[in-house]
């Protein structure tokens, strides 16, 4: 049996600006997946960077509100959706509330680092 806890888990700034927690990923654990999960915070008035990854990702937001941008497209965002970004789609998403804005990442395939790019 795998059980992770979130606060065992050292959280970092991702490239993007996240602050991140990755809570499943093949690559680094003996789990038996094809996709990776991360537990990722946007302070109030944040932005992430713009940043494309191969893979595609789904963002759950868990608590607060913001804005999605993907490619193009801008819309609002809170707790209780999901979000579908396709891969290789220029993304970001800002925070417009005063909490915390709290989401999961769920990347499939797997998250790697040298799947994902910042755009400028």
């Amino acid at each position: 049996m795998f059980i992770k806890d979130l606060k065992e888990c050292e959280e970092i700034i991702a490239g993007d600006n996240t602050a991140l927690r990755e809570l499943l990923n093949p690559l680094t654990e003996n789990i038996i997946t094809g996709y990776s999960l991360a537990h990722a915070k946007v302070k109030p008035g944040e932005i992430t960077h713009a940043h494309r990854l191969k893979s595609s990702e789904v963002y759950y937001i868990l608590e607060g509100q913001g804005e999605m941008y993907i490619d193009s497209e801008k819309e609002k965002v809170f707790a209780g959706q999901v979000i579908y970004i396709p891969p290789n789609s220029t993304q970001r998403i800002k925070n417009t509330g005063i909490d915390n804005l709290v989401f999961l990442c769920i990347v499939d395939p797997a998250w790697r680092p040298e799947d994902e790019e910042l755009v400028e």
